[in-house]
């Protein structure tokens, strides 16, 4: 797998939770609900959205976050 990258967008099951996943791509789309962040991320095999709460260390960069812009986003 690429360093930058654990799984790739799309791939993500209910059977790899609580485990470490890096992902890496583009964002395709970027909603703000009240608060929380919502990111889709790409990647050549997929989309990922990733839920980015208040409360989240990487609030603000993530509020900051442009359409195609390149992301790295790890987590557990």
């Amino acid at each position: 797998m690429h360093p930058f990258r654990t799984h790739t967008c799309g791939a993500l099951r209910k059977s790899d939770s609580g485990t470490e996943v890096r992902l890496s791509g583009w964002v395709h789309r970027k909603r703000d609900h009240g608060g929380v962040i919502f990111v889709d991320l790409r990647d050549h095999y997929g989309l990922t959205q990733i839920v980015v709460n208040p409360e989240a260390d990487f609030f603000d960069a993530a509020s900051k976050v442009r359409r195609d812009g390149e992301c790295e986003y790890s987590d557990r």
